[in-house]
């Protein structure tokens, strides 16, 4: 059953922010007490599981969503997919002349929970770190308070539910004050997302004027590596790639058929390999036509306060691919990765045989100068020059004895870039909001490397977007031992409180 947030009684002054003043502390006070107040909130989202594979358990996540928002005041409604719905919760403020569509992501990466230390990956565990680093449960009950640096872990406790539960509270924060905000709130929740979004580009477009606004924000993401306030003002887009390359029809056994069977993992190996150099950069001709640092873009990306041996020590890395000089000036580049790759058996599993084939799973992540057709197109051309047949289709037999060497090759473009300028309304507006909160400037980003699907909202519905990320960075998402730490729960509560009180 849903839990409700008591009413609590936190002095908040309304006079204006001006830097960093007493009325910032004050609203550390709500913020934290609302914050701490909510965590049964949290846990009762985190315990729904939310692998969109399974349409039961996405139900229950949207029913959950429609009774939640129903809640705080908002009209609900559902806009029908072939798959899972949207869902689009929508609330007015008296005399507001600008609209702010909000993006939420409710659903999550599968879970191997053999790989979880814990009982259930949907049953959230609060832990602490000891002194030998390890991580160790804490009772939810105890009585000492929850300290920032502890921890909740459980499948999508940042991405992205834990946003969701942030929002949530610091709507009842903001009503228990008489907060209202200057402009009408519409809420988009996206139950598709780690599966591309296939069917949001559709929705969009058949229901743009339902959707209509004057700015998008994505909350979503980690923040910077240093954990202070960020915002991020575009994002890569997309694409992915299966590449097969084939040997015998079935696997055959080493003993009798090596030496004689072309083996498929080293084929696939091989046409891999002759993608990039020895520093990771894509060698296809053409692939990074288009982009260019200029001085202005230079001073933006090097503003950002990375520490690129820190970021090695985290990655335990020695050095880095040359693509770019420095974390900042390589992510406004498309990329070119090998996600996974898979032929014969490892492990406990192993046998002496030649694969009867080898598979490979890419992704490109896309920039606003690259054209995503043409760096599909350009991948498979130089598979083609290195001699292969390509097809995409499982070869028939027809094909096996006409080729002598067989490539399938299957490519889908999930979504486009996005870039905001930084002295737009919704980035000047929300730098604004965040500077009140945090006594400082936040740490402004031109684009995370990561991808997130609202390209078709900026292209639609032609509304500027930007990312307010509040996770902390290590924070396991998409892998085992997710978690989201508490200290980051509470000033994402924070972040969003002083966007509700912020004027548009």
């Amino acid at each position: 059953m849903t839990r409700h947030i008591p009413f609590l009684f936190v002095f908040l002054s309304f006079i204006p922010f001006n830097g960093f003043s007493q009325q910032g502390v004050l609203l550390d006070e709500l913020s934290n007490a609302y914050a701490d107040a909510s965590i049964p909130l949290l846990k009762e989202l985190l315990g729904i599981p939310n692998d969109a594979f399974y349409p039961e358990d996405i139900e229950n996540n949207v029913g959950w969503c429609e009774k939640e928002f129903g809640e705080r005041g908002f009209l609900t409604r559902r806009i029908s997919t072939s798959q899972a719905p949207l869902l689009l919760a929508e609330r007015k403020h008296p005399k507001a002349e600008k609209t702010v569509l909000i993006y939420l992501q409710l659903d999550g990466q599968p879970v191997d929970s053999t790989r979880w230390f814990q009982e259930n990956p949907y049953k959230p565990v609060l832990k602490r770190k000891k002194s030998n680093d390890e991580w160790e449960e804490v009772d939810w009950d105890a009585e000492n308070p929850i300290e920032d640096d502890w921890r909740i872990f459980a499948r999508s406790a940042s991405d992205a539910k834990g946003p969701v539960a942030m929002f949530l509270t610091a709507l009842d924060a903001a009503a228990s004050k008489k907060i209202v905000p200057n402009y009408n709130i519409k809420v988009i929740m996206d139950f598709e997302e780690e599966m591309g979004s296939p069917r949001l580009p559709e929705a969009v477009t058949m229901n743009a004027e339902l959707l209509k606004a004057d700015m998008l924000i994505i909350f979503d993401g980690p923040r910077h590596i240093s954990n202070k306030p960020t915002l991020t003002f575009g994002a890569r887009g997309i694409a992915t790639i299966t590449l097969t390359t084939y040997g015998p029809i079935v696997p055959q056994h080493s003993g009798h058929f090596g030496n004689y069977a072309p083996n498929p993992a080293l084929r696939l190996s091989k046409l891999l390999a002759s993608m990039k150099d020895d520093d990771g950069r894509v060698i296809i001709p053409g692939f990074y036509d288009g982009i260019a640092i200029d001085p202005k873009t230079e001073t933006v990306l090097k503003n950002v306060p990375d520490n690129e041996d820190e970021i090695k020590k985290r990655l335990q890395i020695v050095a880095s691919d040359k693509v770019g000089a420095y974390y900042q000036e390589a992510i406004q580049y498309p990329s070119l990765n090998i996600r996974g790759m898979q032929s014969g058996w490892i492990d406990e599993k192993v046998r002496t045989i030649i694969p009867g084939w080898a598979r490979a799973e890419l992704d490109v992540r896309l920039v606003l100068e690259s054209n995503p057709e043409r760096l599909i197109q350009l991948v498979k051309r130089h598979i083609a020059s290195q001699g292969y047949y390509v097809t995409d289709t499982v070869p028939t037999s027809e094909e096996r004895l006409a080729h002598h060497k067989i490539a399938t090759f299957t490519s889908e473009i999930s979504y486009q870039s996005f870039r905001t300028d930084f002295d737009s309304e919704v980035g000047i507006w929300l730098t604004s909001a965040l500077k009140n909160a945090f006594g400082e400037d936040p740490i402004r980003i031109r684009m995370s490397g990561g991808s997130i699907p609202i390209a078709p909202f900026v292209t639609t519905l032609g509304i500027p977007a930007v990312t307010v990320p509040t996770v902390n960075r290590d924070n396991n998402q998409h892998s085992p031992n997710e978690n989201l730490r508490i200290g980051n729960y509470r000033e994402g509560v924070k972040t969003m409180i002083a966007i509700l009180m912020e004027k548009l």
